[in-house]
Parts: structure tokens; sequence; C-alpha cells
């Protein structure tokens, strides 16, 4: 699709928010000032993809599919907003790199990131996506994903090394995901970029549900020498924006001598 069709679907979708009973293609195509034969095409290609529905009268209206769009778009940025304030405190506590992700089919997409001022270089930056068996935040999700989700995954993925560590055994891959799941956080020791250790905990939203993961990463020589407390510090901030975003159901996790609940 071109810049310029891609530029006439988001007129659509705008004019159809205006119109919630609906418009025909010729209706669409006079409001908008298109030829009606591109009009039809688009709107033929976005209802077939259920972006459109048809009512009455052969009027289209905004689609089911756009709840959903609609509904992770809002919950990411709910994320933002209220986990930003505490990774910059964690970024502050641990003086490394703090990351925050969402899942998106099978990848993490980064949604922020938080240097310090002796942040390392990292190809992660807000709107990349990378794999999730060879990250912390990739791993998070996998850990405490539903267990079908888990296998499906671990079932269909093709793994590949990025570095010499990065783990491709699918039955070793499965063991340290069940080890995960009893220590409460994930980590991958340098299995996406050499040099770099990175630590990561979940996220949970109101319906207690895994929607987020947050990390810290560094260099893995200062990493694990400081790696008890930068772990209880990841793990209050988890629960923090956890809390913030309306979950409730938390158990109290003693970790190191630190309690965070």
């Amino acid at each position: 699709m071109s810049v310029k069709s891609a530029q006439r679907v988001l007129e659509i979708f705008e004019l159809l928010t205006q119109y919630p009973q609906g418009l025909t293609v010729k209706e669409i195509s006079e409001f908008l000032d298109l030829p009606q034969s591109s009009t039809f095409n688009l709107v033929k290609t976005l209802y077939e993809n259920n972006y459109l529905t048809q009512g009455e009268l052969k009027k289209y209206k905004l689609g089911p599919k756009l709840i959903h769009i609609g509904a992770s778009a809002r919950e990411s940025l709910d994320i933002h907003s209220v986990g930003v304030p505490h990774l910059k405190l964690l970024m502050e506590q641990v003086q490394e790199t703090v990351f925050l992700a969402v899942l998106s089919k099978n990848e993490i997409v980064y949604i922020a990131k938080i240097d310090s001022n002796r942040s390392i270089r990292t190809s992660a930056q807000p709107g990349y996506r990378k794999p999730l068996y060879c990250t912390g935040l990739g791993k998070a999700f996998l850990t405490f994903m539903p267990r079908n989700e888990q296998k499906k995954y671990l079932d269909n993925t093709e793994f590949v090394k990025f570095t010499k560590k990065t783990i491709t055994d699918r039955k070793l891959l499965k063991e340290q995901l069940d080890m995960f799941e009893h220590l409460g956080y994930a980590f991958d020791d340098e299995e996406n970029e050499e040099g770099l250790y990175c630590l990561a905990a979940p996220i949970y939203g109101v319906d207690g549900m895994m929607i987020a993961a947050i990390s810290v990463a560094g260099p893995k020589e200062r990493m694990l020498a400081r790696k008890e407390k930068i772990i209880n510090h990841l793990l209050i901030t988890s629960n923090k924006i956890s809390a913030g975003l309306g979950y409730t159901n938390q158990k109290n996790t003693q970790f190191g001598g630190a309690t965070w609940m």
C-alpha cells in the first residue's frame, strides 16, 4: 500500500468516528473528495479484514478489529504514563539502563528506555522489536504467560543464535523458564548482545494478566556485582507499577532480605 493510500485509510477512519451510524462508499468519497472507485477498493479491503463492518443500507462503520487495537494502544499509553516515573527512580537507584516493553505477537516492543549517566551501547530503543527467547524482557513474558501459550511458542519458534550464549535448545530454555517462575524474575546472560546482562520482571494489569515487563540492563560484571540489590529494586518497582495499573492480587516476596509488596 502506498503512502497516499495509507493517508486515505486514516482519513476514512477519522471520518467514520464522526458518523457512528455509518456512511456509504459514495458518501465517504464525497466527504473526502476521493474517486469513488478507489474509495470502494479501500473500503472493501478494510471490510474484508474486519477494520470496517457493514450495516443497513450498505453503510460502513468502524469494525471490531479496531476495538482490540484501540484497547492495546490505550493500555500501552497507560503503562507508559504510570510506569515512567517509577522507571526513572529505579534508574537512579541502580544507575543502569532501564527498559519497559510490551508483547506484540511473538516479539517484545520497547516503549520506554531510561538511560543512566553510565549507560552502555545497546541496540534496544523505543519502538524496536526483539525475540522473546533471548532477551530478559521476552523471557519474563514467556515465564509468566499461560502455559498453553508458552508451549505453543516453544513448539513453533525457530531459535536463532545471536551470540555464543543464546539458548537454542528448547528443553534447556523450558527448564530455565521454570526456574524463573520460582524466582519471580527472568534474566538473559549475554544471549542477545555480547557483554550485556539483563534482569527483568513482569507487570500485571487489573485483570491479573501480565501486560508488560521492565528490566535493568548493563555490563555483566557490573550487574553481577550488585545483582541482589538490583533485583530487590526491580521487584519493588514492578510491584508498584502493577499496583498503579490496578493489580491487587499480590503476594509478599522475600529476596535477599528485602520484602516487596
